[in-house]
């Protein structure tokens, strides 16, 4: 203690000049406009280069989870592509025409009518009653509103608007983020809403009629029916199933499969076939609206 009060002794004069010179720098910052934006845009670069490198530090250390996730989804990935050719070499064996060879059969390529578009979430909102997360790609990626967006353990929801490099996406918990899910165990289907008073990690599955046995653990995936997701992507399990006596529906928690806290890679979700689709359904739902 002595020895600080003697350096504080000794350079007083030194330390009054750096308090006042201090002082006039905030009160010329604060009572001059040009002054103001200058100082606060000159911040705001810095600041942005700090968090910048802050980032990068943050994602050199998450590689190990990162790559782990990747190694296992492209497992998942290898696994449900021999499965599929499987089926499909099955099905053409037993349907092969007389006049095209075994090889030239197998050798044709599958339809696929989705593609996946890789992405980093920027910006992420979990506690909102309406939450929106941000991509880094956008229109010169090929991304478009309306697009599905899944991460790699499911469905994360929607594209709502695009500019040249960012996207921004309703996430599934928002309040008017309707899915249509079905449960694997016997293919009934549904609508998966998160509701505003659940976690970020529950969602509610709803239209399940009282005569479908469900239990609890029970895997609930999208249904196809949506063109958003392809069939099967995992959605979550089911956590809670209640039956109410004015309901003639199971009311159902589902804990959903991916962690929006800790949301990082997505995949953009491009349905090839969709304006096809669109172009047959659209004017029917339309018409319906009319015929109400």
């Amino acid at each position: 203690m002595r020895n600080l009060i003697q350096f504080i002794y000794r350079f007083r004069a030194f330390l009054v000049f750096l308090i006042l010179e201090a002082a006039s720098i905030y009160l010329l910052v604060q009572n001059n406009s040009y002054q103001n934006a200058a100082f606060y845009n000159s911040a705001n670069t810095y600041v942005g280069k700090v968090l910048e490198m802050q980032s990068n530090v943050t994602d050199y250390f998450r590689l190990i989870t990162v790559n782990e996730s990747l190694v296992k989804e492209n497992a998942h990935l290898k696994e449900a592509l021999f499965r599929e050719r499987k089926i499909a070499g099955d099905t053409l064996l037993t349907r092969i025409d007389s006049v095209m060879t075994l090889r030239d059969t197998l050798n044709r390529p599958l339809p696929v009518p989705f593609t996946f578009t890789g992405a980093k979430v920027i910006n992420n909102s979990v506690r909102r009653t309406n939450n929106y997360f941000t991509l880094n790609i956008g229109s010169l990626q090929g991304v478009q509103p309306g697009m599905g967006v899944v991460a790699p353990e499911g469905v994360a929801g929607r594209v709502k608007a695009v500019s040249a490099n960012y996207a921004t996406v309703t996430s599934l918990l928002h309040s008017q983020t309707l899915i249509s899910g079905k449960l694997t165990r016997d293919g009934t289907f549904g609508t998966v809403k998160w509701e505003s008073g659940d976690d970020a990690h529950t969602a509610t599955l709803n239209y399940i009629p009282l005569h479908v046995k469900v239990f609890k653990g029970d895997t609930v995936v999208s249904s196809g029916y949506n063109a958003l997701f392809p069939e099967g992507i995992m959605i979550g399990k089911v956590l809670s199933v209640k039956k109410e006596a004015d309901k003639s529906f199971f009311t159902i928690k589902v804990r959903l499969a991916v962690d929006f806290t800790k949301l990082g890679f997505v995949y953009v979700v491009k349905n090839l076939d969709q304006a096809e689709r669109d172009s047959l359904e659209l004017p029917l739902l339309k018409k319906g609206e009319e015929d109400e």
